[in-house]
Order: C-alpha cells, then structure tokens, then sequence
C-alpha cells in the first residue's frame, strides 16, 4: 500500500528490494545498469525502440526499425502502434535476411524466439552495429541462467517480463518488465532508476536517482511517459531471486531444459518435426500422427491449451511446475500409446549442455544478498526487515495530493489469490474464461455509467498508457475523418507531467495555455491559442477538479471552446475521486477521459504500480479502441491498434475496483466522494491560520486536495516545504506532494478513508511544525541547529 519512493527516508525497504531486481536483472542480462521495472514486455520493446532513436547522432536521418518474425506476435504489434506516431517505418522480416539498405536506427531480436529457436545473433549484432543500429533482445530472464546472455554477444539493451520469476499469469498481468542496457545510455533510457548514495551523516542509502530524464520533470522532453511501473511485482520477482540464489536458479533452468528436452526427443519418437537447434522451453512441432482437428480435440479431452499456428505447426513451452504426469498427458495428446514412451529413459538420453557460442560461461548473483537467505525462516526475516524501513497505510495516513492513497480493503484484495484468476494464460480460448469475460463486461458497464460514456477499453496498464491511448484514439478518428493534418495539443501550464509525454508519444506537438491567479486554466489565453491553431488544433488535455484542488467553474465553456475549433477534449482522471457519483464527465464536454482504478477504485500503488488506466470515450471515439493480434474480439473495428501486451491489460487486479464498485454501489460511492471533499474541507480550514490555503472555488471551498502555501518561511525562518516534509517523517506521516503544481508548496489529499482522529493527528503535526517555525522567526530556536 506504499507509495512511489520519492521520499527515500521512509522507503528504504522497497529501494533495496528494487536494487536487488536491478541487480538481478544486470547480472542475468550482461549490461551494465537496468530499471526499477517497466509496464509488460511489449511496452519495454517500444521504449527500446525510442531510446534507440534517441541515441543517433543529431544529424542521423535513420528512420527505419527492423523487427524480427520471430518476436511475439503482441510485442510487434505494440511496437508498430508505438512507431506510427512517430514516424517510423517498422520491417519485420527474417533477421537472416535483412540487408540493411534503409537507413536503421535499431533492431528487435527475439531470445530464445517465439518458436523456441536459440539463434547465434553475434554476426548479426556485428552488422547492425556497422550500419549505425543498436541491437534489441528480448529475452527470458530463467533461460540466461544458462544462454550467454545478450550484453555477451552485442546486445545493446535487453528487456522482457519477470513473471517467471514468482509472479502468477494473471491472464496477462500484472507483470514486470525488465530493461537493461549500456551505462552510455543511462540518460536516455526510460523507467526510474535506483542508485546507492550517503546520507548526511555519512551512512549508505538507497534513493530514485537521474530523475531529470521523467516527465514529471521534462514533461514534453521526457525519455517515456512512464509514471507508475510495477513496482510490487518487481519485488516479488526480486524475493524470488533472493531466496532461490544462483544455484536454485539454475537448478529450476536445468528441470525446465529437462523436461523440454525430454518432450523433444519422445516426440521425434512418435514421428514429429521439432526445432531443429537448440532450445530452452518452447517447442514448434510439425507432421506426425495427429494433426489440425484431431490434435485440438485430444488437446481439449485432456485439459491442455496448445499454440496453433496459422500454417498448421503446434507449438508448446513447459516450466517448471511440470510433472512427469503432465509428460505423459502431452505424450498421449500427440498420440503416444500407453508404454509406447518411456520417460526415465529418454530423461537418461538427453544431453542438457549448451554449446558454444550458447553456453553461459559467466558468474551471476553473486551479491551476499542472493546468496544468505536460502531458507522460509532467513527469507521471512528479511523481508520483514525491509517492510519495517518504510511507511506505508498500514502505519499511517499518506495524504499525496493527486494520488488518492485510500483505503485497499481485505475484502477486495482477496478475490486476486483466487487460482481461477490468478492462473489463467491471458490467450486461452475465452469459453474458457467465461467468469473474467463477465466481470470484464459488468466492470466496464459500470465504468461507463459512472463517467458518462459510450464505451470502454481496459487495455491501457497504467494511468500514462490511458492518457497515451487516449491521445491515440482522438488521432485515430481525426485520420479516419481526412483530418490527419491535426497535430496541436493544448495543456495547462499546471498539468501532470505524463500529459505533455503522452501527447508527445502521440505525435502531437505540445502549445501550453496559462492558468490565472486562482490556478484556473486562462480562458481568454486558451480561446486565443485554440484559435490561432485552429486549422491543426487536435485536443486539449484538461485535468478536472484542476490540479490545484478547485471545480473549475468554466469547464463547459472551455470544452465549447475546443469542439468550436474542431478539437476534442481528453480528460486527466486523476482526480475522479472528487466526481464519482456526484457528476459524470460525459455530461459536461469531454470526449475521452482515463481513470486510474488505483487510485479512485482501491488498487494498491504497490510501491509505485501496478496500476490501471481504462479509457472512457464517447460514441464517436468507440470505432477506434485497441485491438489485440492474438485474442479475437477486442477494441472497435477501426482499431487504433495496440497498446498492451495484453488484451485486457493487468486482468488480475481488475476482481478489486469490480469487488469496490459492487460492495459500495451507488450509494456508497456517493458518500465516499462526499466524505473526501468533507475531509480536505476540514483540513483546508483547521491549517489555514497558519498556512495560507492558495485556491479556493467561487464558494470558497476546494474539492478533495488542498494546496499549502510555505513559501514566505524560507524568508522569515529559513525553512523550506522540503523541510517541513522531512520534519512530518518525525510525526510518522509520509509527506504531501512535494512542489506540484506550484513550486515551494504542499499539496494535500487526505481521501474518504481516514477518520476525524487521523486527519486531526495530522492537522496537530503540522500546527505543531508551524509553531516550532515561529520558534525560530521569533529567535528563540536556532536557524540552523533545529529540528
């Protein structure tokens, strides 16, 4: 329930379980510096693509990237709808093949491929390289326990999902990614970064490091629009090292080539093609006794799903929580008879060695932390450790403004153990996930009544990817209506920062609009701007309640505006929590909106993700929500394309906003909203003696955040908002946001979950700084020497 570690004193925990997943991830790929994680494997490819861009000299012309066939179908597609905006000409094709006769800036290579081949890319790294192109692996963190891994044989960035690392399926996610790649790259690479450094006192710590490359600084210029990651599930891939170490690693790797190895050989028993070189886990399998018809049924009597390729090859991978008795099922579907296949002896045949150029050769994990917690007793010590360095909602209110840090109850966090959701492939035949096919369509009917819109996609795996799916959806329906030339996005000056990088990952080029004097978006500056670009205006990105805590009064004025200029207008759901069940957007202007169901609808941040961002459009914008290449069915008939690697983005944290929304119902939601504006209200009018509250509505109320204003301490008693959030951590709270949206201010959201005690502690902790400040105005505190 903790938040994103912006506040490293009070996140030590969490920071050193993420460096220990860098570390994990470095050590396994074979380069140099590696994220805190990314969204899922196919966004991680997109990134790749764009840093590979970014990474061209500045007089560079290379606008093609090659893409090998033998990438997951999902990944191509997600690269190809990344691509488009940009300008990039995507080939996919046979990487034996390619000649590089267009200018390339880079290439994404499968390994192993998603047939199961294990391909020697080094010559063709070399050749990329001399052409100008940076080099791409996707890979699979088990299989580098034993393959040479990519940073060894010319890779310049790996990436891929950690899933396999402890992480259930999920039917598709959550999941995290892993990106690695050169320290030459560093600065340009997306995604947060851990670093080591000192404290005051001279004492290691952990902190968020190289921030300046994010959007919440560089906004339009950002590396990625990344914000929330999958920060829980980097920890859980990370505790999955800790405990097995390097040698249980290897000893899962060495069941899993067994069992494929053994798959491999009985099936060639039984008259099968399989691959013809090396593999890992995954099988291609050609011809034999039964085929097409025949196969899928014997498949279906005994239970077992089967990859089935367009030109009638199977495929299958195996892990390692496959038994022998799950070998003979296989066996029996392909149609062994019983005793035709005898495994012990097949398992005694098989060579499991690599060779060359394959064979790992290099140490991995040898850091003492992969290498002392071997047993549950060790393990449950030190992650308990860990836990008791960081403050999350189970010790105290987190009132960030903007990131709605309610309650994640038991009662909805218990449906995600559940093995029927948790276990499920996301590409199984969907009669076979008829419960989440139910849940998906009352969850989006809901979600739909709630805001006011026609339709719903929950693609979008985080709240930036809404905002990017958002944006793309508007420029769909603009191409589709002859209106491609409409490339100009407005933003308030006080906008999150993924609102200018979603924008600009969508193409778009970014014109600001001023706010006035009470934090309000400038009219009369946007009328002014819509209408200069009126012949190019595509949208406007309008967050509502505003970032600054207050209903905007002319919010349907604003959005007439943009419709009047021939723009739509996407909305920043940032602040739903102020909305729900009190008014629908839908009814007053904008034609898509983005929600973040861990925020407004009670998923846990987890550290800093998963998340969730679905989008809700209007009826003119349905035609255009993203498609999947694998699951038939998703998105609108002129799909935008895709935007996760998954169809329904991370399916199995969607049973907490469904198990929210059913227990509260209308009702509830309604005075859960109520109560959130009740309790900023409060707070808003206990500090305002001693900490000037800077925006209010026309009625002098604000709406479910507040912003304090410290500014004039630094001048009276040299103390900054810094300061007094470093002084709170004493009082055992987590700090309010920190300098947004106005640089030297606190800005506070204390949600519908915390009571009349809680939010007075609060209140008495900040009254209590304010007068410890007063102290030192009035001369009898030191200036410097204080708390």
């Amino acid at each position: 329930t903790a938040y994103t570690p912006y506040q490293p004193e009070i996140s030590q925990g969490r920071l050193e379980a993420l460096i220990n997943f860098q570390t994990m991830v470095t050590d396994l790929t074979g380069l140099e510096i590696a994220n805190s994680s990314l969204l899922d494997e196919a966004t991680a490819a997109a990134e790749a693509m764009t840093l590979c861009h970014r990474a061209l000299p500045r007089n560079a012309t290379a606008n093609v990237f090659f893409v090998s066939d033998q990438v997951h179908p999902q990944t191509i597609a997600v690269v190809r709808t990344r691509a488009e905006p940009f300008g990039f000409k995507v080939v996919v094709g046979d990487y034996a093949d390619y000649d590089f006769a267009e200018p390339t800036f880079g290439v994404l290579l499968q390994y192993p491929a998603t047939n199961g081949d294990i391909h020697d890319y080094r010559a063709f790294a070399e050749k990329a390289h001399a052409a100008g192109a940076l080099v791409v692996a996707a890979t699979d963190l088990l299989s580098l326990v034993m393959l040479t891994p990519p940073g060894e044989w010319g890779a310049d960035v790996a990436l891929g999902n950690s899933q396999r690392f402890g992480v259930p399926m999920g039917y598709g996610g959550p999941h995290a990614a892993f990106f690695a790649t050169k320290d030459e790259y560093k600065r340009i690479m997306p995604g947060r970064l851990v670093g080591v450094s000192v404290d005051a006192t001279g004492k290691k710590g952990y902190r968020l490091t190289l921030t300046t490359r994010e959007q919440h600084i560089r906004r339009e210029k950002a590396t990625s629009n990344i914000c929330t990651a999958q920060v829980l599930l980097a920890v859980m891939a990370s505790m999955y090292a800790v405990y097995h170490g390097p040698v249980g690693l290897k000893r899962i790797a060495t069941r899993v080539r067994l069992m494929t190895a053994v798959m491999a050989a009985g099936l060639k028993q039984l008259g099968y093609t399989v691959n013809d070189g090396p593999v890992f886990d995954t099988l291609t399998i050609r011809g034999g006794r039964r085929q097409d018809i025949e196969l899928r049924g014997a498949a279906l009597a005994h239970e077992i799903n089967l990859r089935y390729y367009d030109d009638g090859a199977v495929g299958l991978a195996l892990d390692e929580t496959v038994t022998l008795a799950d070998l003979e099922a296989l066996f029996a579907v392909f149609g062994a008879k019983e005793g035709e296949i005898d495994i012990n002896t097949l398992a005694d045949s098989v060579n499991l060695a690599y060779e060359e150029p394959f064979r790992r050769s290099s140490d991995f994990m040898t850091h003492p932390v992969f290498n002392s917690y071997l047993s549950e007793t060790e393990m449950m010590r030190y992650i308990k450790r860990l836990e008791n360095r960081d403050i999350s909602l189970v010790h105290s209110m987190i009132p960030l403004g903007s990131c709605t840090m309610k309650l994640n109850a038991a009662a909805e966090m218990l449906s995600i153990t559940l093995p029927g959701f948790a276990s499920l492939h996301p590409f199984v035949p969907l009669d076979q996930a008829q419960g989440y096919q139910e849940l998906f369509h009352n969850l989006e009917s809901w979600l739909k009544e709630i805001t006011g819109f026609a339709g719903c996609s929950l693609q979008p795996n985080s709240g930036a990817q809404g905002e990017y799916t958002g944006m793309l959806t508007i420029r769909a329906h603009q191409i589709a209506r002859g209106e491609g030339n409409r490339n100009v996005c407005l933003i308030p000056a006080s906008a999150h920062g993924t609102n200018p990088a979603s924008a600009a990952m969508a193409g778009m080029e970014v014109v600001v609009v001023a706010t006035d004097d009470n934090g309000n978006i400038n009219v009369e500056d946007l009328r002014a701007k819509a209408e200069q670009h009126r012949d190019r205006l595509s949208a406007l990105m309008v967050t509502y309640p505003s970032t600054h805590g207050v209903y905007e009064e002319s919010i349907g004025q604003i959005c007439k505006i943009i419709h009047d200029n021939g723009g739509q207008v996407y909305m920043d759901g940032a602040n739903m929590n102020a909305l729900v069940a009190v008014c629908r957007p839908g009814d007053f202007g904008p034609d898509v909106l983005h929600l973040n169901l861990h925020k407004t609808f009670s998923i846990p941040h987890g550290g800093g993700g998963p998340g969730m961002g679905p989008i809700c459009v209007a009826e003119h914008l349905t035609p255009y929500l993203p498609n999947h290449p694998v699951v038939p069915g998703v998105g609108g008939a002129e799909a935008l394309g895709t935007v996760s690697a998954a169809p329904w983005g991370s399916a199995s944290i969607l049973p907490i906003p469904y198990a929210y929304i059913a227990m509260m119902g209308e009702w509830g939601l309604r005075v859960a909203t109520e109560i959130a504006i009740l309790n900023a209200n409060y707070i808003a009018e206990k500090l305002e003696p001693h900490y000037p509250v800077l925006y209010r509505g026309l009625n002098g109320r604000i709406a479910h955040e507040c912003i304090v204003d410290p500014r004039h301490l630094k001048d009276t008693a040299g103390v900054t908002a810094e300061d007094i959030t470093k002084r709170l951590m004493d009082f055992g709270f987590h700090a309010p946001t920190l300098s947004f949206p106005v640089p030297g201010t606190l800005m506070i959201e204390p949600t519908e979950s915390e009571s009349l005690e809680e939010l007075d502690r609060f209140i008495d902790a900040m009254i209590k700084i304010r007068e410890e400040i007063r102290e030192i105005e009035e001369g009898r505190m030191d200036r410097e020497n204080n708390p």
